[in-house]
């Protein structure tokens, strides 16, 4: 555990693999500066790796204060035990007040692990962050806490998570969940670097080779998204929502129901345990809108619900709604977009 620092930065973890930055901690730049502003004081960025510096200039144009750059050759590869022991070295030393990670497979290795070792506290998959004080149960009031927001109990409720005795605050923050900032290639962040002390370190583990497997498809970054749940009916059912995704430009999305059916495969999963996106446009077909799904596409700029179901939960928060056969309707759609009509213009129809 580290002492206590009210005046400690706030910090982010800058995960990058190959030599890429990653989008989660470019996003959580936004919220890391509104925490930072709050309290005062600075917003660092964390960057560990072998021969990364050429990533400084792009993660410093998203706003960092500093930017805390460790390389050695052992960071080469992700591993376990060689960033845990050199992140605790960087916490150790610099003492920040929070550090936010993004809820990623790194992620969500590297923070429990930085946690266990520094006997402090941490939330998972954060969906906000925010500043504020604590009455504990003896009356006495902790001011400027890090309140760690997410979904609690299946999604039925949303928990608020405080830390006051135990520091840093940690939290990782599920991807796309906050607004990716706009970049500013003048801003120059001040350049710290840091000894890994991981000269006298031997891994337990050895890699011998690496083999990188790119996502099939793009979630983050369609414009337009076509999802399917479990009544969609099949998986030949799913080519409609190919061919309604194909005319727009965008791509095909679906529920965790979706994939355990068989009907499509895991890279295309929105939701809290799959991809969160923030598309122009968001058509939902045979999706009940359970809080699972919902809380990775609600952000959406414009929603169209299409279900059997007058009842069904997505009603409640989409834009548009048809209550009709996905398999009749789909197809009609396909085609006025085709010939050039606007959705807002078919579904008023």
């Amino acid at each position: 555990m580290i002492e206590v620092n009210r005046n400690g930065e706030v910090w982010v973890f800058a995960e990058q693999e190959y030599g890429k930055l990653s989008d989660v901690p470019l996003e959580l730049m936004s919220k890391g500066r509104e925490l930072a502003d709050k309290l005062d004081v600075p917003l660092g960025a964390v960057l560990l790796g072998d021969n990364v510096e050429g990533l400084v200039p792009r993660l410093s144009s998203y706003g960092p204060d500093k930017v805390y750059l460790v390389e050695h050759a052992l960071l080469g590869h992700y591993q376990s035990e060689t960033y845990h022991r050199a992140l605790c070295t960087l916490l150790k030393q610099h003492q920040p007040q929070i550090v936010l990670y993004g809820a990623t497979a790194i992620g969500r290795d590297l923070a429990p692990t930085v946690a266990s070792s520094l006997r402090c506290g941490l939330t998972a998959d954060c969906t906000d962050l925010q500043i504020g004080d604590h009455e504990t149960k003896d009356g006495a009031v902790h001011e400027k806490l890090l309140l760690q927001i997410r979904p609690a109990f299946g999604g039925s409720i949303i928990a608020t998570i405080i830390n006051y005795d135990r520091w840093p605050q940690m939290a990782t923050v599920r991807e796309g969940v906050m607004v990716m900032p706009e970049p500013d290639e003048q801003h120059q962040a001040e350049l710290i670097r840091v000894q890994a002390g991981l000269d006298d370190f031997a891994p337990p583990v050895q890699i011998l080779e690496s083999q990188r497997h790119e996502k099939a498809v793009d979630l983050k970054g369609a414009r337009v998204i076509v999802a399917g749940g479990a009544g969609v009916g099949s998986k030949d059912n799913f080519k409609l929502l190919w061919d309604l995704a194909n005319a727009l430009g965008g791509t095909v999305g679906c529920t965790r129901a979706a994939i355990d059916l068989g009907y499509i495969g895991k890279d295309h999963q929105i939701g809290q345990t799959g991809t969160t996106v923030r598309p122009a446009l968001y058509i939902a077909a045979g999706i009940s809108g359970a809080v699972q799904h919902r809380a990775g596409m609600e952000e959406s700029a414009k929603i169209l619900a299409i279900n059997t179901d007058p009842d069904a939960p997505i009603f409640s928060f989409a834009h548009y709604g048809i209550v009709g056969d996905l398999k009749q309707v789909l197809p009609m759609i396909t085609r006025a977009v085709r010939s050039g009509a606007k959705v807002e213009e078919i579904v008023n129809r």
